[in-house]
Order: structure tokens, then C-alpha cells, then sequence
């Protein structure tokens, strides 16, 4: 798949403003598959070449930061991406005159239109949760307002659901291994979204030379990481990516 973001649309110095023309939303998924492979600092300086925001929601915050913070194991990797947050390098829909009240009412009306496409044995099949709703949400309102955006997102379900929805009996019932119906077609609610992996942010960084090491094979390293810790892509896609450096 080539990536959505190139890197010729970093090259403007970052303004501070809140009449925005761009932003990425990030999902909790692609922010823990960046922390767990050691790659925020390359998504700081990412930030500092893009002309617009780096936004999370609320659900996104829980999701990745007040929840693990409960729990030692993931203190740490919860602990960076709060300073992305104390930094600015994330920030919160207010950022963009966005109250979270808006986002909430989008998110339930978003998720009770996907969770309620497919049954399995007599009950709904849930395909998409609160924080990757709340990203959709915020990606729509945004758009309303004449704000050009992605959502960064790792799992597969949300990106098919909008991109090839056609192709999401066949993925459920293998991922359930159960017959799934059909209940409604709602698709036409979803296709005007658009995504981008963590993979391809990190190719960005590389265009860019924002990935410090110097290896010959430090994108095929940086791709496997993040595969390795949750981005869904395949061995074609990383292929693909790395025969376009």
C-alpha cells in the first residue's frame, strides 16, 4: 500500500494557530505501536515539519494514558506519551474549538451504525470500539469545518469498514470462525474517511531523515517493529514501502 502522507507535504514550518488546514488524528493502536517500538521522539520531530495538529481525543487519552497509568507494567510507555501531550506535540479537540460534548454525541451514533451491521449467533458483532469511533467522530467534525484530515490507525477493522466494506463478512467470519448475517449496509456513513498506519508515518520520518541511525536496512527495522507490535501490514506492504525509498 502507498503511504497517503508524502513527504513533500511536511516541508512548511509549523504555524501556531487554530484556523487549521490539516490535521492527523491518532488513534490509541498506532500511539502504543509507535511507544512500544521506541519511535516518539521520531513522531516529535514528525510534528515540528507538519504545518497543522497532532490530535487525540478523550477516549484516546483514557485509552493510553489515565488507564495505564493504573496499571506498573505500562507506567512507562503511558508516562511518554503524556509528555506528548504536556508538550504539545498531542493535543486535545479543544485544541481546534472542538468541545468534547460534539464528539461524544458523534461517536454514539458512529458506533451504534457500525456495531449493528452484523449478527453472529443472534447478537450484534461489535467492529469498532469508543476511541477508534471517537477518532472517526473527530475526523468528521473536522471536516465540517473545512479541515483536511487522517486518522492514524493501526487496526484493520476501521480502515476496511470505510476503504472495503464489502470485504468485512469474509475477515469476521474468519476472525470469529462463525457464519455472520448481514443486518444493514450503513456503509455510505463511513467512506469518506481517510487513514494512515504508523508504518507510513515512520516512512515519512525516514523520507525525511528524522530516523537517525544509519543502516542500510533501518526502514526495514523501523516497518518490522511496528508490525511486530500491532500495526497490521502485511510482508507485501513492508516490500512495497521499502522498494520506495
Amino acid at each position: 500500500m502507498i503511504p497517503k502522507i508524502q513527504p513533500e507535504n511536511l516541508d512548511k514550518p509549523r504555524k501556531e494557530k487554530v484556523n487549521i488546514q490539516k490535521a492527523v488524528i491518532f488513534d490509541s493502536g498506532a500511539l502504543i505501536s509507535l511507544a512500544m517500538s521506541n519511535l516518539l521522539g521520531e513522531l516529535k520531530k514528525l510534528k515540528e515539519k507538519f504545518n497543522g495538529k497532532f490530535l487525540i481525543t478523550a477516549d484516546v487519552k483514557r485509552e493510553t494514558i489515565d488507564k495505564p497509568l493504573t496499571i506498573k507494567r505500562f507506567w512507562l510507555q503511558a508516562m511518554m506519551i503524556e509528555q506528548l501531550l504536556l508538550d504539545k506535540v498531542l493535543e486535545m479537540s479543544d485544541a481546534v474549538d472542538i468541545p468534547e460534548e460534539a464528539i461524544n454525541t458523534q461517536t454514539k451514533k458512529l458506533m451504534d451504525v457500525a456495531n449493528s451491521m452484523f449478527e453472529s449467533k443472534g447478537r450484534s458483532v461489535k467492529l469498532i470500539s469508543s476511541g477508534e469511533s471517537s477518532c472517526l467522530a473527530l475526523s468528521k467534525l473536522l471536516r465540517e469545518k473545512g479541515v483536511e484530515n487522517v486518522i492514524a490507525v493501526d487496526e484493520r477493522t476501521t480502515r476496511i469498514l470505510a476503504e472495503k466494506p464489502g470485504n468485512l463478512k469474509e475477515i469476521m467470519e474468519r476472525k470469529l470462525h462463525s457464519k455472520i448475517k448481514m443486518k444493514n449496509e450503513n456503509f455510505a456513513e463511513f467512506k469518506d474517511f481517510k487513514f494512515v498506519r504508523s508504518t507510513e508515518l515512520m516512512y515519512v520520518a525516514y523520507k525525511k531523515g528524522l530516523i537517525k541511525i544509519r543502516k542500510e536496512k533501518v526502514l526495514d527495522a523501523v516497518l518490522w517493529a511496528l508490525k511486530s507490535h500491532g500495526c497490521s501490514i502485511s510482508y507485501d506492504e513492508i516490500k512495497e514501502i521499502v522498494s520506495l525509498k
